[in-house]
């Protein structure tokens, strides 16, 4: 069989022509709505640009574990995760209109009035500092993306492992370097929305945050492509039993981690740590709290335990497009409450700047699908381990 063969453009442009529809009037309703109430269109954009690069650098790191440790689960879903990856430069572009409302974002970086934030930290967070920052950890993250696309295309158009080799070498230190700005542009963009707070896991949450809905989108892709070859060639019941069981990996640890920041801050009980769930606790927003304890734990997990699900390509990709769903909201209980604690508040531009985001960040992805193969052209392990398999 090839495993050359791309994704019909035929096939592909209603997606995208939908995709565009929708981000369109989403973001012709941002532009007006950015003249009418300029500080909500800040809050409004934050929170979509979060949530749609989480689906980027998620994408990132799931290629560059697939990369460092292989396995068969990888082969249906890298270039996937490689076209996720690659739209990161239009998540660079999108950044750039909050560098124009930060004072209307963070307290800190209002010009006059009261800072609110510790004297030692004073420094860390000038505007300046912060926006070199912020071009570091997008030229990191760019750089990385560019180097293990480029060497998967060179490996295709010429077998020579020697590339995929060097993307095995270079995801350890890819890895630790995803981890080190993740955490710091998590303390930039969300932490600092209240200064005074801090959480030592907030970090690891945000991370996992961003791998659990970039694999859930990546599995959907995945089993929506399933019967165009040279996928149904090779996904079998146990290619998609092992992506669900990954898939329920992601869900416990993601769950792990939220609840143990949870248990760290209620135990200490101290007035600095707490404020951040009183906030999110209180005038409505628990109930987001328990939807993604239900939606994004509970139910896929108890669904993910179920064989038939997990090797049922139509099934899992309702759990999955359901798991990517509640990242949504997740970002929406992470930032929201900064600019409305205690008060739960949906505005409609928050909806605008979602479905006006998303809808291009999907367009773009749905773009860079096809321009690979579908499979990866040449891999040393691709024949009978692939193919004993399914």
């Amino acid at each position: 069989m090839s495993i050359a063969t791309r994704w019909e453009w035929v096939e592909a442009r209603p997606v995208q022509r939908w995709a565009l529809a929708v981000a369109g009037a989403g973001l012709g309703a941002c532009a007006l709505g950015a003249i009418w109430q300029p500080a909500q269109f800040f809050h409004s954009w934050l929170l979509a640009f979060n949530a749609c690069l989480a689906f980027g650098l998620g994408s990132l790191a799931l290629l560059m574990l697939h990369h460092l440790t292989g396995g068969v689960w990888g082969f249906g879903i890298r270039r996937m995760l490689e076209a996720s990856s690659r739209t990161l430069p239009l998540m660079a572009v999108l950044f750039l209109p909050l560098l124009l409302g930060l004072a209307q974002n963070y307290p800190w970086a209002q010009s006059g009035g009261p800072h609110e934030i510790p004297h030692e930290q004073e420094a860390y967070y000038e505007v300046p500092f912060f926006c070199a920052r912020a071009a570091l950890y997008f030229a990191i993250w760019l750089v990385v993306m560019y180097l293990l696309n480029r060497w998967s295309a060179a490996h295709d158009q010429t077998g020579d492992a020697a590339y995929a080799r060097r993307a095995q070498t270079f995801s350890g230190p890819g890895l630790i370097l995803y981890g080190l700005t993740v955490t710091f542009a998590a303390v930039d963009w969300v932490m600092s929305l209240d200064a005074k707070w801090y959480s030592t896991i907030f970090g690891p949450v945000v991370a996992l945050s961003q791998m659990l809905p970039a694999l859930a989108v990546a599995i959907a892709a995945a089993t929506f492509l399933a019967t165009r070859k040279p996928l149904a060639d090779l996904a079998g019941p146990a290619l998609w039993n092992d992506l669900g069981n990954l898939l329920l990996a992601f869900v416990m640890l993601w769950t792990y981690v939220v609840f143990s920041q949870f248990l760290l801050i209620w135990s200490g009980n101290l007035p600095e740590e707490i404020s951040y769930y009183v906030a999110r606790s209180e005038g409505g927003w628990i109930w987001i709290a328990v939807a993604l304890a239900v939606f994004n734990f509970i139910l896929p997990f108890l669904m993910l335990l179920s064989r038939d699900i997990k090797r049922n390509p139509a099934k899992l990709r309702i759990v999955a497009l359901a798991v990517a769903a509640m990242s949504f909201a997740h970002q929406f209980w992470m930032i929201a409450p900064a600019f409305s604690p205690r008060v739960f508040w949906l505005d409609w531009m928050d909806v605008a700047a979602l479905t006006g985001m998303g809808g291009l960040w999907l367009a773009v992805f749905v773009w860079q699908i096809q321009q690979r193969p579908m499979l990866p052209v040449h891999h040393e392990s691709f024949g009978e381990e692939a193919l004993q398999h399914v």
